[in-house]
């Protein structure tokens, strides 16, 4: 040890040779007492570690300021090759420290720091390349990000850079922006409370006993009902524009885009229908029962059906839609499915989630947890969220099947699920639509009781299915109704503060 200890190392005066400074200098390190320290003696032509007893602490400290001293005057490259070293030889409770150390400072919030230096322009700069959703969501990270973007004209430049060459004068764009984080405030204020405006539509005819689907835009809403009937209706006087028939089953899910509508039924077919004008442009026969769910995207289509297996369709065109591959693997009925470019994911009566390969349609994995059926799932960004007939959601990390966090509070089976980047809103089948905090389920630290935000309840039967955006959810339900709950249009009587009169937001539904 004293052998070891005492080794001389020569050095140029610019730079401690890094390799053989690193192999005794620090290997002894961390194996001396801690009375041990390392003495730097320089003769102006070259210097030398020596390794000796500390013989106080006021010593040590000046030994520490006259190596502080040489390592300043190292490069910038040879600074970072020399703490390489040491690092990679010191022992792990010390890699420990120095992560703790350095964490705080790779972490730095550039949005909040350039301001402070003087630099506001390069953080409206930056800021200025965000459009209109992506500023509502920074604007909510932290208060001094939405001072940031409120005070430093982050929705100015968004409102210049998009209007019109002959639009209004500036005064009104910068007029409009202070509305808009108004309206942001109060709508976050309405999701907490439960503040909505609430309208309905009644959907009863004579063979009509729920509807089961929907999907909305700006303009219209489209539902599937029990009587085999898909109805359109205008979104703003709810009035039925248009009765779509030929299904002899329940309509049980649907999905549109700009060009078609796609539905699927209890009479075991799906049907592609012109969107303007209701024309019957396809029909599929390949499912032996009801076809539970479909979901389409970038010329890819995939169903699932009550006979347990799911069919993966190439869509070139409307009137051309292809087999691709049939997936079997579910013991009961498959009741959802949901996909992106990685990965298909489905859920199934018989208790697990399946995730294929979209590409090749290979088998992945198998999420297990809950106790009973999976009747509705959503997957994005490596996030599933599942609901089921043992009363609960459940939270996955796609990539390594982990269940990431249980929500309870449904009396009943969870029939539709959806989320965003904020909220996860389920309907099931007590009649019951419950809001909670997507953030706070994914952090474990979260008690269960901060997890559900509102429950609301107008329903009067089974919720069957539901989609949210900021502004609003509508749900349609076994009681023959569809529920807008407006959480942007309040009336004033229903909140604390007073606020603008009622504005008109687009909003693309999920």
């Amino acid at each position: 040890m004293d052998n070891q200890c005492n080794t001389d190392m020569r050095v140029s005066n610019s730079y401690f040779n890094c390799q053989n400074l690193s192999k005794t200098f620090v290997e002894t390190n961390c194996n001396v007492p801690r009375n041990y320290c390392f003495e730097l003696i320089s003769n102006g032509t070259s210097s030398v570690i020596v390794s000796r007893k500390r013989p106080s602490e006021g010593n040590y400290e000046k030994e520490k300021d006259l190596c502080i001293k040489y390592f300043d005057q190292w490069s910038e490259s040879d600074q970072v090759e020399f703490v390489e070293h040491l690092i990679s030889r010191m022992c792990h409770y010390q890699h420990g420290h120095i992560n703790s150390y350095l964490k705080p400072m790779l972490q730095r919030d550039f949005i909040t720091a350039l301001p402070e230096q003087g630099l506001d322009h390069i953080a409206e700069n930056i800021l200025s390349y965000l459009d209109a959703r992506s500023l509502c969501a920074a604007e909510l990270v932290c208060k001094e990000w939405q001072r940031v973007i409120s005070e430093r004209r982050g929705w100015d430049q968004y409102l210049f850079k998009n209007r019109p060459t002959d639009g209004p004068p500036n005064s009104f764009y910068r007029s409009l922006y202070p509305k808009i984080i108004q309206d942001i405030e109060t709508i976050e204020s309405n999701w907490r409370c439960g503040r909505h405006n609430l309208q309905r539509i009644q959907c009863r005819s004579e063979n009509s006993k729920g509807v089961y689907c929907l999907q909305y835009d700006d303009e219209k809403i489209i539902s599937g009902l029990r009587d085999n009937s898909i109805k359109i209706w205008d979104k703003t006087s709810l009035e039925c524009l248009k009765v779509l028939t030929g299904h002899t089953g329940s309509v049980l899910c649907l999905q549109y885009d700009e060009r078609v509508i796609v539905t699927g039924s209890s009479d075991s077919t799906v049907r592609v229908w012109d969107v303007n004008t209701g024309e019957v442009l396809n029909t599929l026969i390949h499912h032996n029962e009801a076809v539970l769910h479909l979901r389409f995207s970038n010329g890819l289509m995939v169903t699932c059906s009550k006979d347990r297996s799911i069919a993966v369709w190439d869509m070139a065109s409307p009137t051309d839609i292809t087999l691709r591959r049939v997936l079997v693997g579910h013991r009961a009925a498959v009741n959802v499915v949901d996909f992106d470019d990685k990965y298909i994911v489905s859920a199934s009566g018989d208790r697990t989630i399946k995730v294929w390969s979209t590409s090749t349609c290979e088998f992945v994995r198998t999420l297990n947890g809950h106790k009973r059926g999976i009747a509705c799932l959503q997957y994005r960004d490596r996030l599933v969220v599942s609901g089921s007939s043992d009363n609960t959601i459940r939270l996955w990390d796609i990539e390594c099947g982990a269940c990431l966090r249980v929500l309870e509070g449904h009396e009943e089976l969870v029939r539709c699920i959806r989320f965003d980047n904020k909220r996860i809103v389920s309907g099931a089948y007590d009649g019951k639509i419950k809001v909670w905090d997507l953030q706070a389920a994914l952090d474990p630290r979260a008690p269960a009781s901060t997890l559900c935000l509102r429950t609301l309840v107008e329903h009067s039967g089974r919720v069957f299915r539901l989609q949210f955006d900021e502004f609003q959810i509508i749900s349609s339900s076994h009681d023959d109704t569809i529920l807008i709950w407006d959480f942007l249009n309040v009336p004033l009587s229903a909140q604390n503060e007073t606020r603008s009169p009622s504005r008109t937001y687009t909003y693309i539904s999920r």
